[in-house]
């Protein structure tokens, strides 16, 4: 078998892994209002979630895919070593996801996938094959490539803040006088909430592996041009539905508890808060993270309420990996692309 047919194998392997692992580790961003508003228990929680999880991708088009697919141009290198640097990047990806889901700690997967991305292409070749799109920004006002990407990252959460802030002070106001009564019927309304906060984020997420896994296609000379097939769509809808009911227990503490005290109408608000911005950047093509909007929309309700009862310090660690999570993900890249091609000069691939 050819080298860049393997490689190209390989690479489709590590994208599904990704796919699941970013399941598994975003899980929390969905439930973890559920179950800590006791709206539901985490196996019913799991299920409502995996069921839009999957239709999510289905049915949410593919402008975030031509997105990523379009920030990096490994079009000129040569077969193995644009298919090497994407197993690469990809697998430093899943390296950092694998590292905060084992901490409890809420970090970006798309950040990881572009920091990944970044790191073992500046290692294998230069800077001019990440499309950083500052000049079509400042001279044509068009937003591309990773300026795009990082745009949406990082108003994201901002804007998941203050729709959250925003929110539950309209709610807050309308139910003003309801008794505690109230509290069943706001659970009722959670599987509504909690279904299109599932669909948003499997319309946003899994199109980020699917834009990576059509690369891999068209770069592999598998595919003329960049055009998403049925079954990458449904290839990734599966790998990251099987991987959201896998759980993230673990983030689901931080998330319901460790940020603030969540209740009925907290949960509601923050879900309809969070599947609102999610699925309007995704209608965008902006890649975003659940794991920001979902963490920061909490932090605006809270703020809303009662601003001290915030945990602004478990707040700021969430920053803080935010904060890391692309250089150390571009780190763990640089680092599997020098062993892949150690092992290429070999002769083991």
């Amino acid at each position: 078998m050819e080298t860049h047919v393997l490689l190209a194998l390989l690479a489709v392997l590590i994208v599904i892994a990704f796919d699941y692992t970013n399941g598994f580790h975003d899980a929390a961003n969905i439930v973890a209002t559920l179950i800590a508003s006791r709206a539901m228990q985490p196996m019913q929680a799991v299920i409502l979630v995996g069921v839009f999880e999957f239709l999510g991708p289905l049915l949410g088009g593919t402008a975030v895919a031509n997105t990523i697919g379009s920030f990096i141009d490994l079009s000129d290198l040569p077969r193995e070593l644009s298919l090497t640097v994407l197993v690469s990047g990809l697998a430093g990806a899943i390296c950092w996801n694998l590292i905060t889901w084992r901490k409890g700690i809420p970090s970006s997967s798309s950040h990881a996938l572009v920091g990944g991305l970044i790191g073992s292409i500046l290692l294998a070749v230069d800077a001019r094959h990440v499309v950083w799109g500052f000049q079509e920004l400042f001279m044509h006002g068009h937003l591309t490539g990773v300026t795009k990407v990082l745009l949406a990252l990082i108003l994201s959460p901002i804007i998941g803040f203050w729709v959250g802030y925003g929110v539950h002070k309209f709610f807050s106001l309308v139910f003003r006088t309801a008794t505690p009564r109230l509290n069943r019927r706001l659970r009722w309304g959670q599987y509504i909430t909690a279904a299109g906060l599932a669909f948003s984020h499997g319309a946003n997420d899994a199109q980020k592996s699917m834009g990576i896994l059509t690369l891999i296609l068209v770069l592999g000379g598998f595919i003329p041009v960049f055009e998403v097939p049925f079954w990458v769509i449904l290839t990734c809808a599966t790998a990251l539905t099987l991987g959201i009911m896998s759980g993230g227990w673990r983030i689901v503490r931080t998330l319901g508890f460790a940020i603030y005290k969540v209740r009925p109408l907290h949960a509601l608000n923050s879900q309809l808060s969070s599947a609102a911005v999610i699925f309007s950047a995704s209608m965008l093509g902006a890649p975003v993270s659940t794991t920001h909007v979902v963490a920061t929309s909490i932090m605006g309700i809270g703020a809303s309420e009662r601003p001290r009862a915030v945990r602004w310090g478990k707040a700021g660690e969430i920053a803080m990996t935010w904060i890391i999570t692309i250089p150390a993900s571009a780190f763990m890249g640089a680092v599997i692309l020098a062993l892949v091609q150690a092992f290429i000069r070999r002769g083991a691939l």
